[in-house]
């Protein structure tokens, strides 16, 4: 309750150093930073690796879910050593101290098994400290329905790292994004080993203590893909993260451990003087690191020039680090100021020998914390950075999110503001006396309108990421009905409004989400075949590959494996498939007994292999590639099966959007862990932090049709992100006149089939420079957000998806089905993801070839007869259910 009133002083001061920040801040705004962004979990892992392995003194990590077995580098046969556990190992013995903090779950509802992640990383080595944190019902300070849900990295209080991705089982994932996996005649080649191999939507992750538990079929169900993006950042602004970071850590610490024995272990003093007192299992107190002292001049490139010119990143950090020798000093509390240097003997070691990075950002950190979460009053910064960010926006808006749950108006139980910004600031625009010219495409429909010159462009997941049938999962009805109620339904909406007051909302702000397709490698023919040459079943050599990946150096105790299909959901007269799952009902395939050493599961894996009779080289393990700007086609891939069982073997999913993003006017951006929903943006409900980025370093482009400065980070970004969605213009504008045509894609495909592949500019950590691609035409295509070219290109890619999409596999939601017996009536009779189409497999594959990117149309009619679901007489929106919170 903060009713102490020493801990009153404290919020005051606090509440005056937020006053004085934009944003209302505990943090202000840090200059001359150098950031880097990262798209999808293939480059920033790999620079997370490189992170942590330059740590000498210590390492902080903040997670919703850590996985220790989680391979930064793959494929995992050709990188073992960069196991996660197995680095925080080797830096461990190198004396760097690593502290972490997970979020502690519900564990009757929840599956990421903290835990296992606390005992199989504590005991690695002495150094590795791991606490959980909040406890739950029945205890003293109990929380029901939030979670910690930052994801940030700091080493050496030099770099840090803050963004969407979680260090976890099915976050990695490449540009490609495969759905497939299967290889069956070289299994060192699987990219996705064990839980990693997973599709959310059909059947959520169990027992991830165990590296294999409940493995689903890889050669009947996609895996669903995984969009994100992240940054890692070196500068001032990372003190105040570590800041973040210390005041958790302290806050945990007093609350769960403060009766705890003390370590004494003061970093940087004379050997002799160190572990003064050494006690087991206890949890140190954490000094605040002191401001930088001096600032040598240091060089270090802008994005976009050349690595020839980099500098090393600097000396050894000293003394920036302290765990405190008196806690009582103290007592756990936060700061009072930003960095308030320590007391006692830690003060009085304040070597610099790590000189700074340097770099052309301005940044500033933002957050959602509160007294449950971090011991102070709520701070809703992130919110009231994403409003403002909104309210100053000049031309154009690119939000990625993994939810838009928001208020448009001042009605139902939905707090945060952010969709009311957004309409606020486009009836803004439209009122400034716009008229309208709207671009038409026969095949396509109506465009955004060209004359208006604010946009807004928002990607979200076509479905929320739970398992199960839309029908009967009430989760995933709440979050569907609460983005409508945001976007165009229930009286008070986004789109509801804007025509209310006389202008057309689709000419300013559109939703798109993203699919993908893939071909399993897998005809059943050969399999079998291989299974009955070898006497080994192809499960059998999967989890014996598993079973290589896990090691021996482990801690897993497995008997057997149970290979599992999501149960498919039956019609009412039980005579067809319904082409969607049940989530509490799975079929096993087969069951695998686990292999007890490695030497006897490579025996297993190698006896598999041999069974077969040819070489399969010829086929690709995975097609999704030919959505990119590839040098080959779907028409080139060979086929060694019956066309049944190719036609069998074609999948599609939705792409996975978990990014948590929005670029304003190409010249700032928000990135971080908060969702558009309130249990991010109120505060007092999840913990987040995110950064706003300001690039000083500007790009000459135009801003519809006008010449304009970009900043560079902020453009590079955005125009990277929408190639890899897109096709080429010239293909486009041709389409009103051809019915099939080869697209080309704007970013070439990203592929990791061995250890070989080239490490580029976009995987290395900060502050290795990024490459300059703002000269490539494919970029220039989408320089300018606001060009007719640019916003024909985005739709009509979009619309054409998502047509072909649907007429293969009758993908929902869809605009085609308005209410639930259009939904039962339209469901294939297939398995969830397969061809759902009679057409025939040339003309699948013809159709499939002309995808270009992953971008689709949101079917946002999908159920808009089913007024009950966003109506303010559901008692969900009157606030009746008490359960509301954990979904919005």
């Amino acid at each position: 309750l903060h009713d102490d009133p020493e801990e009153q002083q404290i919020d005051k001061i606090r509440a005056a150093i937020r006053a004085s920040h934009r944003f209302e801040s505990f943090a202000g705004e840090r200059h001359r930073c150098a950031v880097k962004w990262y798209i999808d979990g293939h480059d920033y892992f790999w620079a997370v690796s490189e992170i942590i392995d330059s740590a000498q003194q210590c390492i902080y990590i903040l997670d919703w879910w850590l996985t220790p077995e989680l391979y930064l580098r793959r494929p995992p046969s050709d990188f073992p050593e960069w196991r996660l556990d197995r680095l925080l190992k080797r830096k461990a013995e190198q004396g760097v101290k690593v502290y972490i903090c997970v979020y502690k779950e519900i564990t009757q509802t929840m599956n990421m098994s903290s835990n296992h992640t606390k005992e199989a990383l504590q005991a690695l080595h002495p150094n590795i400290k791991v606490m959980r944190h909040p406890d739950h019902i029945g205890t003293e300070h109990d929380v029901q329905f939030w979670s910690h849900h930052e994801k940030l990295l700091v080493v050496d209080h030099h770099r840090a790292c803050v963004g969407g991705l979680d260090l976890c089982f099915g976050r990695w994932d490449t540009h490609n994004h495969p759905l497939a996996d299967a290889h069956p005649t070289d299994f060192s080649r699987t990219l996705f080993p064990g839980q990693d191999y997973n599709n959310g939507r059909v059947l959520d992750f169990q027992q991830v203590d165990n590296f294999v538990s409940n493995q689903i079929s890889i050669l009947e169900t996609a895996r669903m893909p995984w969009h994100d993006v992240h940054m890692s950042v070196a500068g001032e602004v990372v003190l105040d993260i570590v800041q973040h970071f210390i005041e958790r850590w302290n806050k945990v610490k007093k609350e769960k451990y403060s009766d705890d024995l003390l370590v004494f272990s003061l970093l940087s003093l004379p050997a002799a003087s160190e572990n003064v007192c050494s006690l087991p299992s206890t949890y140190a107190w954490l000094a605040f690191p002191p401001r930088t002292v001096k600032y040598p001049n240091e060089y270090i490139p802008d994005e976009g020039e050349s690595s020839g010119g980099l500098h090393r990143v600097g000396h050894r950090l000293r003394n920036k680090f302290q765990e405190l020798e008196h806690p009582a000093e103290h007592d756990g509390l936060n700061a009072l100021t930003p960095f308030e240097p320590p007391r006692g003997i830690t003060a009085n070691y304040h070597e610099d020998n790590f000189p700074p990075i340097h770099g052309s950002c301005n940044v500033q950190v933002v957050r959602s914390v509160s007294d449950w979460s971090h011991g102070v009053l709520t701070e809703k910064s992130i919110q009231n950075a994403y409003i403002q960010l909104i309210r100053e926006a000049s031309h154009f808006i690119y939000i990625e999110n993994q939810f838009f749950v928001s208020n448009a108006g001042d009605k139902g139980p939905v707090k945060n503001k952010i969709a009311q910004a957004l309409t606020e600031r486009i009836l803004e625009a439209a009122h400034n006396g716009q008229k309208f010219k709207v671009c038409l495409y026969p095949q396509l429909g109506r465009l955004f309108d060209s004359n208006a010159s604010f946009k807004v462009i928002v990607v979200i997941p076509e479905v929320p990421g739970f398992s199960g049938d839309i029908q009967k999962e009430n989760a995933i009805q709440t979050i569907m009905a609460a983005q409508w109620r945001a976007i165009n339904r229930g009286g008070h909406s986004i789109y509801e409004q804007i025509r209310a007051a006389g202008f057309e909302p689709t000419d300013y702000i559109r939703f798109y989400h993203l699919r993908s397709y893939d071909r399993i490698n897998g005809p059943a023919s050969f399999i079998n075949e291989m299974a009955q040459n070898s006497g080994v079943s192809f499960f059998q050599a999967q989890i014996a590959q598993a079973r290589l990946f896990i090691g021996d150096d482990g801690q897993w105790h497995q008997d057997t494996i149970k290979i599992n299909t999501p149960a498919v959901v039956r019609s009412p007269d039980d005579v067809k498939d319904l082409g969607t799952t049940d989530k509490n009902k799975t079929e096993v395939v087969e069951e695998v007994k686990f292999p007890p050493s490695s030497s006897e599961a490579a025996h297993t894996v190698r006896q598999f292999q041999g069974g077969a009779s040819r070489s399969d080289d010829d086929v690709s393990d995975s097609v999704a590639q030919h959505k990119m700007e590839d040098s080959t086609g779907l028409r080139d891939e060979q086929w060694l099966g019956s066309e049944q069982e190719e036609r069998d073997c074609i999948v599609s999913e939705l792409l996975y959007i978990h990014s948590k993003l929005m670029i304003v006017d190409d010249r700032r951006v928000i990135m971080g862990s908060a969702n558009i929903n309130d249990r991010s943006q109120k505060g007092d409900g999840d913990s987040e932090i995110a950064l706003v980025v300001e690039d000083t370093h500007t790009i000459p482009c135009t801003m519809d049709g006008r010449p304009y400065s970009a900043a560079r980070f902020a453009a590079s970004l955005r125009r990277k992100i929408m190639r890899g969605w897109n096709v080429q213009l010239s293909e486009m504008k041709a389409f009103a006149n051809v019915t099939t045509l080869e697209h080309l894609g704007l970013i070439p495909p990203q592929f990791c089939e061995s250890g070989r592949e080239p490490v580029t500019s976009f995987m290395r950590a900060v502050p290795y420079p990024t490459e300059d691609e703002t000269q490539l035409e494919e970029d220039q295509q989408v320089a300018d957000p606001l060009s007719e070219d640019f916003l024909q290109l985005w739709q009509n890619t979009a619309a054409r998806n998502r047509q072909i999409f649907g007429e293969i596999f009758r993908t929902v939601p869809t605009d085609l089905v308005r209410n639930w017996d259009q939904y039962k009536a339209f469901l294939p009779n297939v398995k969830t993801g397969h061809i759902a189409s009679d057409m025939s497999l040339p003309q699948v594959k013809e159709k499939l070839a002309s995808i270009r990117g992953a971008l689709v149309t949101a079917p946002l009619d999908f159920l808009i007869e089913e007024k009950k679901l966003t109506s303010d007489e559901n008692p969900d929106w009157l606030g009746l259910n008490p359960t509301l919170p954990i979904y919005i």
